[in-house]
């Protein structure tokens, strides 16, 4: 069917054509809205203006709901726009798809290659090109994307509030007295953590909550178990269990009521749902993540049979250091009493007598030698003394005046005639009286 078939015909248009010369010559055409020109080979159309009026009629057209599956995804670093091609598996089609990146950026954590989506968008025509694409102004997962667009923004919401964050994180008891377990009755999850848990640990004890793990009453019972078991104060760890399943089956242990109910728990909580891939809120808020029920046994008991090696393999060490530093010390001790200082501890003072006897006789030589000296100086000064004393002289005939007062005469002008002096020699003195 050719473009615009079924549509009246509107007032007619002249439209230019190329001459073979080098005039300009129109054809008569059909508005927009209709479509249907009539051209013969004589009177053709520009490719130009097949394009013009392709992209005016599709112009015309409004925004339309596409759903299709993505084949291709560019995302180029630092570029406004994202390009897409969106095809249809059932017939083989595909159209090329642009928006924006804060459009794609919405749902850009759960949307990759090989995913459906529905695309509101409006057709495009690129004249220079003639290319036909459609610019999508909201995209949105289908199905199972839809639920994983909503479970993304509230992880980023609860995030955003520090429920998810690691120092919350309370650490495990070593060895746990009572545990608690909430879990679907009767289920592989229950039994897969009581059974390991006592093969680890055959005293471990437990308080089972059982409850829906699925459906509308799943997320209201299991909030209630954890609040019940986080009450008894004789809980050491609580394990909130279930086997495998899709993305609905685990949505309760996504829900955001039970996340704030484990974040608000004094008692550890460990998650064990679904299988390693899975991966609820719960895993996030929870203080351990187990990726599977037997996993959260291992992980909250430890095995006896791994203790008592353990045990054993650290008094064996503990054997080994204190044998080893007996050795050592019997070696130092062996070392110390072979020295000569131990071996004959009376050397030390012998050798120190003998410093002390020969610094005594030093001494005492060296105080003779400072003797003799002096001595010596003391007798040489004592000759002198003598040899230069009045009494030798006097012993020598010589004789010493005095006046009766004392003092020595020392030449004839100080005295005078018939004056009374005293002469002293070596053996006394006597008077003498001065003469004219």
């Amino acid at each position: 069917m050719p473009l615009g078939a079924g549509r009246a015909p509107c007032r007619r248009a002249r439209v230019p054509r190329r001459s073979a010369g080098h005039g300009t010559v129109s054809y008569p055409a059909y508005t927009l809205l209709g479509m249907a020109l009539h051209t013969t080979a004589e009177a053709p159309l520009p490719v130009g203006e097949v394009s013009r009026l392709i992209g005016g009629w599709i112009d015309r057209l409004g925004a339309v709901w596409v759903e299709g599956q993505i084949t291709q995804l560019s995302r180029r670093p630092g570029a406004g726009v994202v390009f897409l091609t969106l095809r249809d598996p059932s017939y083989d089609i595909s159209v090329s798809v642009t928006c924006f990146r804060q459009v794609f950026d919405a749902i850009a954590d759960v949307v990759s290659e090989g995913a459906r989506v529905v695309v509101l968008a409006k057709p495009e025509w690129y004249a220079p090109r003639g290319q036909l694409s459609l610019r999508a102004t909201d995209i949105r997962p289908v199905g199972i994307g839809e639920l994983l667009v909503r479970l993304e923004r509230l992880k980023k919401s609860l995030g955003a509030e520090g429920l998810f964050a690691r120092d919350r994180k309370k650490p495990l008891p070593f060895l746990p007295q009572l545990i608690g377990l909430v879990c679907g009755r009767a289920s592989a999850a229950e039994r897969d953590v009581l059974e390991n848990a006592r093969r680890r640990w055959p005293a471990v004890r437990f308080e089972v909550r059982n409850t829906a793990v699925q459906g509308v009453n799943a997320v209201a019972q299991v909030v209630q178990a954890v609040k019940e078991l986080d009450a008894l104060p004789e809980v050491d760890v609580i394990i909130v269990a279930r086997g495998g399943g899709s993305v609905e089956d685990l949505l309760p242990f996504s829900d955001e009521q039970l996340v704030r109910a484990v974040a608000a728990c004094r008692t550890p909580v460990v998650s064990a749902i679904g299988h390693e891939p899975d991966s609820p809120l719960l895993d996030l808020v929870a203080d351990v993540r187990a990726s599977t029920p037997t996993d959260a046994a291992k992980k909250t008991v430890p095995d006896v049979g791994e203790e008592l090696e353990r045990v054993q393999a650290l008094r064996e060490r503990a054997l080994r250091c204190v044998r080893g530093l007996l050795d050592r010390e019997e070696r130092g001790l062996a070392h110390t009493l072979a020295r000569p200082a131990l071996e004959r501890p009376h050397r030390m003072v012998e050798e120190r007598r003998a410093e002390v006897d020969a610094l005594a006789d030093r001494g005492r030589r060296v105080l003779r030698h400072l003797l003799d000296r002096a001595d010596s100086e003391l007798s040489h000064t004592l000759a002198r003394v003598v040899a230069l004393s009045p009494a030798a002289t006097l012993e020598r005939g010589y004789a010493v005046l005095q006046r009766p007062d004392g003092t020595v005469v020392r030449s004839p002008r100080e005295v005078t005639a018939a004056e009374e002096l005293r002469a002293r020699v070596a053996e006394g003195e006597f008077s003498v009286r001065v003469s004219e």
